[in-house]
């Protein structure tokens, strides 16, 4: 997901978004652990992602503020 995209969200899609993407982070690692991934850099893309979006979320709290 880029950074425009990201930025198009509302506060509550984001909140959303933080949530599924954890719970597949998780999954994909419990897969991995069991049985090697074709690609383990999905795992690494979906934990920046999540960042991503905790980073936007932080943002706007810290707008809200001043």
């Amino acid at each position: 997901m880029k950074q425009a995209e990201i930025k198009q969200l509302t506060t509550k899609e984001l909140r959303e978004r933080i949530i599924d993407e954890k719970e597949l982070l998780t999954k994909m690692k419990i897969n991995h652990t069991i049985s090697p991934l074709d690609n383990p850099m999905k795992i690494q893309a979906v934990r920046k992602n999540v960042a991503r979006l905790m980073t936007e979320i932080r943002k706007r709290e810290l707008e809200t503020i001043e």
